[in-house]
């Protein structure tokens, strides 16, 4: 067996760490739901347009289909029939076992309504989860309940409560306001005039979303001060993301300041931004990297994405996550294509003799696992 035969052996079983990914749909999805799930969009797809037939659709087929009995690459029909004749939980079962993933650090901050809580996620998959708290859902949780001048000790309350748990925190300020926020705290006098605010313009009973930049940048300080991993939200995302506004350069400033602040700043997906999300790891020693999200939707693209975290970031850096939501076969795509990307840069390193076999497992395990073993102090290795 050759070195880079023994590596891509190696890859496809090392155990990983999915460092941030959401809850399982606790119920069987429509096809319709399934598509739109898999899309990861607002808004269900053109008359005659299907999610299989787009980069993670082709995955899926190629991936997912032997799992469940198939040959690779079957038809959209085939495998959405067999799919509904195994039924929900043997599917998920069966797709979520492919993934060798050992801990899940869930995000449930997002319709944890109708998703598998950490414990859920645990019990159905034989491997341990723990929680990821999104700081603007709880925000919003505290201020349904909570007055202008009464928010800010509610909010610090919720958020010690939640630190006896919490494995880190997660702030989708991309999505709320853009990266390029002041990254100075607000005084407390401009806090209580900003909840008055949003307070003042939610009608009794609708869903007090969270937007205004001076609560935004006072929860994210908070967040800082609990010195736990944080992350961000950084590029692809669904049609509330202004892309251009979520370049993690934007909030430099906000990184120097937190340097000596004991929090990690994560920073998740990057796609378009991978090279400036390497850039910020390189330079700060507090600033991490991955590149979820957006391997399941790129497909067979997917290395060249990959290849690029491992350009100017520190290879102890770098970390695997999936950000699969609701369907196993975002997690067992997302674990596949990453794999298969792993192998591919490391194959190459190896051909070429810029790196020896023992290095290249090093840097492997690193990302998989023990590079958030260390960051979120999971004892998983």
């Amino acid at each position: 067996m050759t070195a880079r035969e023994t590596m891509s052996e190696f890859i496809a079983n090392v155990r990983l760490i999915d460092h941030h990914c959401h809850g399982l749909t606790a119920q069987p999805p429509s096809q319709d739901e399934f598509e739109q799930v898999a899309a990861d969009s607002a808004w269900p797809p053109p008359a005659g347009q299907s999610i299989f037939d787009s980069p993670i659709g082709l995955a899926m087929r190629h991936y997912c289909a032997p799992l469940l009995d198939l040959p690779a690459n079957a038809s959209a029909e085939s495998y959405w029939r067999r799919r509904a004749d195994l039924g929900h939980d043997e599917v998920t079962q069966r797709l979520m076992s492919s993934t060798g993933i050992e801990l899940y650090l869930v995000d449930t901050g997002f319709q944890s309504e109708v998703t598998l809580t950490p414990p859920q996620v645990a019990a159905i998959t034989g491997a341990r989860a723990g929680e990821i708290v999104r700081i603007e859902a709880l925000a919003e949780k505290v201020a349904a309940g909570a007055s202008a001048e009464g928010f800010i000790d509610a909010f610090d309350s919720a958020l010690a409560s939640a630190d006896t748990t919490a494995r880190g925190y997660k702030t989708i300020m991309a999505y709320r306001y853009g990266l390029d926020f002041d990254p100075s705290p607000p005084a407390r006098p401009e806090v209580v005039r900003a909840v008055g605010s949003w307070l003042a313009r939610s009608p009794d009973g609708a869903r007090l979303r969270l937007a205004d930049p001076v609560v935004l940048r006072h929860i994210l300080h908070r967040a800082v001060g609990m010195a736990k991993p944080l992350q961000f939200h950084v590029g692809f995302g669904d049609a509330d993301v202004t892309l251009y506004r979520c370049d993690p350069t934007r909030m430099t400033e906000f990184i120097k300041a937190t340097r000596a602040s004991g929090v990690s700043i994560m920073l998740l997906h990057c796609y378009p931004f991978v090279p400036e999300a390497g850039f910020l790891a390189h330079v700060y020693p507090h600033v991490y990297l991955d590149t979820g999200a957006v391997m399941q939707y790129t497909g067979w693209r997917s290395d060249e994405i990959v290849r690029q975290s491992f350009g100017t970031a520190p290879f102890r850096k770098i970390l695997f996550s999936s950000d699969a939501f609701g369907l196993p076969e975002i997690y067992a795509c997302g674990t596949a294509l990453w794999r298969r990307a792993m192998s591919r840069i490391f194959g190459e390193w190896l051909d070429e003799g810029l790196i020896s076999p023992s290095d290249a497992q090093r840097y492997i395990e690193w990302a998989a696992s023990e590079t958030a073993n260390r960051v979120y102090g999971q004892g998983a290795a």
